[in-house]
């Protein structure tokens, strides 16, 4: 049997059991088993239960800190974190990382499969398996960040007759969060539910203004802040901030359309010279041979029409950024 096959089925084998851990989540049974014991151990006053739960926890943080020994080898785990926690999905650092490695085994192992020498392989797996979950999750921040500015005014609006009704401010925070459709009324309700549980309202809105990113929110902050400090009519200066952001989402839209000429002339230009490079390989990949043929006398096994191919690849990046820069308007 071929070797190469041999080893693209373990590779693939390895990554379906991956992401299938990746997944699958813990058992509920033994889920409602701990918790019921840790209840009882913090209710009983028997001297045993006390030791016991205390055993439960110790072991259950050294097997914490065991499941983090993965996520060590992350170069910035809090700023991964924290993106992961902006997609409004419950994700875990572990499963990101295990998704990034089936990723890179599957395109690794077909890579061999096709004869591609094994450096080739390992690059671009890299490449797949570190660049197409975050551009994944990317897209999934600014889908979410993209409807939660269509909402806010909405949400502000709201807010405004509320106040003008006599109603405070924590009530109205209450009632966006359920009448306001996600994303915005998921993130009133963490507000609410943080000042709940003891916090005052300005950490709420900072950790959720953290977690978002986006100027409209943190324009929201400020002004129930300077408002708070200074006294005035908060129904009227939310009623003009809801007028400012919807006339600063019209000047996004606006400035998308002027630029959307260029916008889709980087977008042929820089994809055009690979779409033509896959199709070519699918219809005639002898004529593209070449590329992906190692050459053991090469630099680091490489043949020359491989190492010209990368560095065609970086100078294509380089002006696929310049590019993304000339186009991309701050507001």
């Amino acid at each position: 049997m071929d070797p190469k096959l041999i080893l693209l089925v373990m590779m693939v084998g390895g990554a379906l059991m991956l992401a299938a851990l990746a997944f699958s989540g813990p058992s509920l049974a033994k889920a409602q088993s701990r918790r019921l014991a840790a209840v009882l151990g913090r209710h009983s006053g028997a001297a045993e239960n006390q030791v016991e739960a205390r055993m439960r926890k110790a072991i259950a943080s050294t097997s914490a800190q065991k499941a983090n020994a993965f996520i060590s080898l992350i170069p910035d785990p809090e700023k991964l974190a924290k993106r992961l926690r902006m997609t409004g999905k419950k994700w875990t650092l572990n499963q990101y990382m295990i998704v990034c490695a089936s990723i890179m085994a599957g395109i690794a192992g077909f890579g061999l499969l096709r004869g591609w020498s094994p450096i080739t392989a390992l690059l671009v797996g890299t490449a797949a398996g570190l660049g197409l979950p975050h551009k994944y999750v990317s897209m999934v921040i600014a889908k979410r960040i993209k409807k939660f500015t269509q909402n806010f005014p909405d949400a502000l609006e709201l807010m405004v007759r509320g106040l003008r009704s006599g109603l405070p401010i924590a009530e109205t925070l209450n009632i966006v969060s359920t009448e306001v459709p996600a994303p915005v009324g998921e993130e009133f309700k963490l507000v609410t539910e943080r000042i709940k549980i003891g916090k005052t309202m300005d950490q709420a809105l900072i950790e959720t203004a953290e977690r978002l990113g986006t100027a409209e929110f943190q324009f929201f902050c400020i002004t129930l802040n300077i408002q708070r400090e200074t006294g005035g009519n908060l129904a009227e200066t939310l009623s003009n901030l809801a007028t400012v952001l919807r006339q600063r989402a019209q000047m996004k839209l606006k400035i998308n359309a002027m630029s959307s000429e260029s916008k889709a002339s980087a977008w042929i230009i820089g994809s055009l010279p690979f779409i033509v490079f896959g199709l070519i390989s699918w219809i005639n990949f002898n004529y593209m041979a070449a590329f992906f043929t190692p050459d053991p006398n090469g630099l680091f096994g490489l043949s020359l029409m491989q190492l010209i191919g990368l560095g065609g690849m970086g100078w294509m990046g380089i002006g696929v950024f310049i590019m993304a820069q000339m186009i991309n308007f701050e507001i």
